[in-house]
């Protein structure tokens, strides 16, 4: 286990979906004990369903996807608790009307500019790897900010929780306590967006409240089980998706679905034994009266209109390599024709400044999600050395005036994708291996500007034909 957690840690990619999956499900697990005890765990849902329609618009406009859906969100929060307080239409009709109306704007903005790409379907399915620094550190700061608000006014969010009308008549303000839940819940569901997807963020903040209070009773512990569920079925979920190329999201739900199977099976378990015991209590009971009867053979509820002792009943029962990083490369999946040996045929690209010694391995587990990790952060990786294997592929199968190292893995909507890098002597006249070749590429990661536009490539030091081939279709 230690050998494996060093292994997984050795990405920084996934340290940093370790730190903010942490504060996330923490957010979300402290905030839906709240939301299950006042009947408004499915305004996750419905918020998550805004967020899609105002991450849409924000892609559309090359806009920063959680700059601009964090108000909206907030704003749709805010409407969603006036519609459930103040109007005819409550609670679930409000928050269906929001969402489905939020979703099909989502879906026709898409549809009218990007298209139905790889990053649409990261923010409806989750894509816990794919995070620049950026949106970490904006993470942090508003995870912080949940966290210390929540804690500041736990008092008053309880009372709002479990007796609203007794909370006002003491001459507490609710109406700003529930807008200040609100609040901190859409805060949350931007956030965990990016990392479980609209579609199955509302699972972090339902399950870990209903799986606690299977076996807590009191809303303090139900609120401390609730963390620490949330936080276990995280990290199990995740190290379960790096070892079996799971979804990182969907493993995280199941590992809540599982947990709450557990309490549910320990609560039935007590309530069977307190059951057994009841029994057994009424039979000795039984045999008792029946020994201090009048005589043998006469019943001692005989012509008392006694009924039997009846036992209690049975208890109630979220990484693809973003489409514009693939057009970016130029890699459409075209028919590729094969070329022989034989020196670059007009494309040279300067060598590299001299590398910082550092060589960082593309490894063909997590090759996916690493390689996008190279495009999303860029000066993280500048000017090291990069070692990698795959197929050696040349544009359109014409000449090397654009070659890449690639391998295949699974893209949007069934469609398979590629990922990999550009590559390109420093030295003019050196040859290259034939199309379709399986290579080992070792170079220093450099850009170049092309029609006003950056790129990043491979100065190569070293491409050597393997004869043993790799997984030329990876997942992760």
């Amino acid at each position: 286990m230690i050998s494996l957690l060093m292994e997984m840690f050795s990405y920084a990619f996934l340290v940093r979906a370790f730190v903010v999956g942490f504060l996330v499900s923490l957010c979300a697990s402290l905030l839906g004990v709240s939301l299950v005890l006042k009947r408004y765990s499915m305004i996750g849902d419905g918020l998550s369903h805004v967020g899609f329609g105002t991450l849409a618009i924000a892609t559309a406009l090359n806009a920063a996807p959680l700059a601009v859906s964090l108000p909206v969100v907030v704003a749709a929060a805010f409407l969603l608790l006036r519609l459930s307080e103040n109007s005819t239409i409550k609670g679930d009709a409000a928050i269906a009307i929001v969402s489905t109306g939020a979703l099909a704007l989502g879906v026709m903005v898409i549809s009218l500019t990007t298209g139905m790409n790889t990053d649409v379907c990261n923010y409806l399915f989750g894509s816990i790897l794919a995070m620049t620094k950026g949106d970490v550190f904006l993470s942090i700061i508003l995870s912080a900010t949940v966290l210390i608000l929540f804690c500041l006014f736990y008092h008053k969010i309880f009372a709002v929780t479990f007796d609203e009308t007794f909370a006002k008549a003491t001459g507490t303000r609710t109406g700003v306590y529930n807008m200040l839940i609100a609040f901190l819940t859409a805060v949350t569901i931007v956030l965990g967006m990016r990392m479980m997807g609209a579609l199955l963020i509302s699972s972090l903040i339902i399950f870990p409240a209903l799986t606690s209070m299977r076996l807590c009773k009191q809303f303090k512990t139900v609120t401390v089980c609730s963390a620490l569920v949330s936080l276990s079925c995280f990290f199990i979920g995740v190290v379960i998706s790096y070892l079996y190329a799971t979804p990182t999201g969907a493993s995280v739900v199941m590992m809540n679905i599982v947990a709450f199977l557990i309490f549910w099976g320990i609560k039935f378990c007590k309530r069977n034994i307190h059951m057994k015991k009841t029994i057994c209590a009424a039979m000795a009971l039984s045999a008792i009266l029946s020994g201090c009867g009048p005589r043998a053979g006469f019943s001692a509820n005989k012509d008392r209109g006694s009924s039997p002792v009846t036992p209690p009943g049975a208890p109630a029962a979220g990484p693809l390599l973003d489409q514009a990083v693939l057009d970016q490369a130029g890699l459409e999946g075209a028919e590729i024709l094969r070329l022989g040996e034989g020196p670059a045929s007009g494309r040279w690209l300067p060598p590299a400044e001299a590398s910082s010694g550092e060589v960082v391995e593309i490894r063909e587990k997590m090759f996916i999600t690493q390689t996008n990790d190279v495009y999303l952060n860029p000066e993280d990786y500048m000017g090291k050395t990069i070692k990698l294997e795959g197929i050696f592929k040349t544009e359109a199968g014409y000449d090397c005036s654009y070659c890449f190292v690639i391998r295949y893995g699974p893209g949007c909507c069934g469609y398979d994708g590629s990922a990999g890098f550009e590559v390109a002597w420093g030295v003019p006249q050196r040859s290259y291996p034939a199309e379709d070749a399986w290579v080992e590429a070792v170079g220093v990661l450099s850009n170049y500007e092309e029609d006003g536009f950056p790129y990043l490539y491979l100065s190569l030091s070293d491409l050597t034909v393997k004869d043993e081939r790799g997984a030329e279709y990876v997942v992760h």
